[in-house]
């Protein structure tokens, strides 16, 4: 299978990496498409595949094209790849767009519409995605294989990819604001901050891991370490008067309604 990228940004760097580390396929395999000699330069650089400087002879190359610029650059990328998008299969990670404006923009595409997040840089992305009815169990399979290779994928209704977008899209900035958080609690208590820091990446990492290995309901692993009268209680009682449980939810939904908005306009 042939693939195409609009794009060659950040996003679509990681993900031409996870399939070439999942040998999903070779750099061949791959032509990435973007007005940016530098980005382009870089990409072809660190991973062989092959670059031009027009989204039509990219798409004309592929059999699978993976939109991966800007929302704002969505019409212009889909314009002049034209008639290379003829009968294939259009998958985009443009925030925002959904799936019938997609397809009013490529009607002769079929169209699945995913939203990774960042964590895909080291192989670690939570990718949500949904599919055009015309898109065929062949698609969907294909999808999966290109976003396994960042990470873990789930298919969902498109109704829900605004709130992904809220929790898992935007999510990454809330734990790196925990992360800071802790790490300065750290420093205010006489922690070096090269240590606090390290130490509060740690702990949210390996607390990742915990509940991921255990299935257990993340109550339950927090009781475990909070003891009657001792010090994680203290620090819990903190947290609820400082409402960082509401805070967390309420970034989630705002998040999720400014995804609404903008699928709206």
């Amino acid at each position: 299978m042939k693939y195409a990228f609009l794009g060659a940004g950040k996003m679509a760097t990681a993900i031409i990496r996870g399939m070439l580390r999942a040998k999903l396929c070779v750099p061949s395999d791959i032509v990435a498409a973007c007005p940016e000699p530098e980005l382009l330069g870089e990409l072809g650089e660190s991973t062989g595949v092959g670059c031009v400087a027009s989204n039509a002879d990219a798409a004309a190359f592929a059999s699978v094209v993976l939109l991966c610029v800007k929302p704002c650059d969505v019409a212009a990328a889909l314009a002049q790849a034209g008639a290379g998008l003829d009968g294939k299969l259009l998958v985009s990670i443009a925030a925002g767009l959904p799936i019938s404006k997609l397809s009013e923009l490529a009607p002769t595409s079929r169209v699945i519409r995913a939203m990774p997040n960042t964590p895909a840089t080291v192989g670690r992305a939570a990718t949500a995605y949904a599919c055009a009815e015309s898109a065929t169990s062949a698609d969907r399979a294909a999808a999966e294989a290109v976003f396994s290779g960042i990470g873990t994928v789930y298919p969902v209704a498109e109704n829900l990819l605004n709130a992904v977008t809220g929790l898992s899209g935007s999510g990454p900035a809330y734990i790196c604001l925990v992360i800071e958080a802790l790490s300065d609690g750290g420093v205010h208590c006489g922690l070096p901050r090269k240590l606090a820091h390290d130490l509060a990446v740690q702990t949210v990492l390996g607390t990742a891991e915990l509940v991921a290995a255990s299935n257990a309901h993340p109550a339950l692993l927090r009781d475990m370490v909070t003891s009657p009268a001792g010090t994680t209680i203290a620090g819990l009682r903190k947290l609820e008067a400082g409402s960082v449980r509401s805070a967390l939810i309420e970034a989630v939904h705002a998040a999720a309604e400014r995804a609404r908005e903008l699928s709206a306009q």
